[in-house]
């Protein structure tokens, strides 16, 4: 009994390391696929993530906390569908500036993955994930960007938003 004991716990030990080794590794497809997309589309404007004081807004260490509500993950989302134009005031920093829609240029899973990757670049664990599927949703539903801009502001004055 106590050989079937250990080699059943081999077996499973094994089959515990195979499963981490296969979600880890698809977290990483995942990750480089939305570092690749967003340094194509998004790294020309917001570099690594920092932006540019006054500018262009920082998003590292922002995505992941808008996230955590419904209303929070359906902004970005818009924000990345719409674009975003208008006055904003982020961490006490005025920015008024305009980011393009890229609605017509990637497609639901590539917003998903861009949106999944700023979400690794911040504290919260685990990270939200978005998925294609609620892209799709959002894309139902076009805004203008000041009408984004102006999402922003009410959500930021029910909660105050990084």
């Amino acid at each position: 009994m106590g050989i079937a004991t250990g080699r059943m716990a081999s077996v499973l030990r094994g089959g515990c390391l195979l499963a981490c080794m296969a979600l880890l590794g698809a977290c990483t497809r995942h990750g480089q696929e939305g570092y690749a997309r967003y340094r194509t589309n998004c790294g020309i404007c917001h570099h690594g993530g920092e932006g540019l004081k006054g500018e262009i807004p920082p998003i590292t260490g922002r995505v992941d906390r808008i996230a955590t509500s419904p209303e929070g993950r359906q902004y970005l989302m818009h924000v990345l569908l719409n674009g975003l134009n208008g006055p904003l005031k982020i961490d006490g920093v005025p920015y008024n500036f305009f980011m393009p829609a890229f609605r017509a240029h990637l497609s639901d899973e590539e917003i998903a993955s861009i949106l999944s990757y700023l979400a690794t670049r911040g504290d919260t664990h685990p990270a939200p994930v978005f998925t294609a599927a609620e892209v799709a949703r959002e894309r139902t539903h076009p805004l203008s960007s000041s009408t984004v801009a102006d999402e922003r502001r009410r959500l930021d004055a029910i909660h105050p938003l990084p």
